[in-house]
């Protein structure tokens, strides 16, 4: 995130954003948590707050900083990508799915938008949108083939024959 140097505001949240990329989300969650409020920098707090929750795989606590964040900068990817994570992990695929169709509307093209839809649209039971959202991220970003192949996500539609066409890794030919 882009900080002011100086700020005493923006070096704190450096700092907890520090111990989450550490792997420490616990202490970066009493930095963001070690004030009230965090006003010229509230989307940033929110999100981070978020983020450090998500990490402790505490998902229903970590949307409501993540949905405050989502209000102030609506379109904003990172913070849809997180929604529809926490969304999915407790049981709100519909959420999870309109978090990232939103955030798709601003960024078309965005493979790891278009291929966590897929995800979200498979376990959802509507393959067709799903196998369409899949072919569309492997388009994009053909190493989402191998990642969909070991992916539980698409369990429910693994059989299909147009999955495994859109998985299908392409072989260099030889001489």
């Amino acid at each position: 995130m882009k900080r002011i140097l100086g700020d005493p505001v923006a070096r704190k949240l450096d700092q907890a954003e520090g111990y989450l990329m550490l792997g420490l989300p616990l202490r970066a969650l009493e930095i963001i948590r070690s004030r009230a409020d965090w006003a010229t920098m509230r989307f940033e707090a929110r999100m981070l707050e978020g983020e450090a929750l998500r990490a402790l795989e505490r998902y229903r606590e970590a949307l409501t900083p993540l949905e405050q964040a989502a209000a102030l900068r609506p379109h904003d990817t990172p913070v849809a990508l997180a929604l529809g994570w926490c969304y999915k992990r407790t049981n709100r695929l519909a959420q999870a799915i309109d978090a990232l169709e939103r955030a798709r509307r601003r960024r078309p093209d965005d493979p790891l938008l278009i291929y966590n839809l897929a995800c979200y649209w498979s376990l959802a039971g509507n393959a067709d949108r799903a196998l369409e959202m899949l072919a569309r991220a492997v388009e994009l970003d053909p190493a989402f083939s191998r990642i969909a192949q070991t992916e539980a996500d698409f369990d429910p539609v693994r059989s299909r024959p147009e999955f495994e066409q859109i998985i299908e890794i392409k072989k260099p030919l030889t001489s």
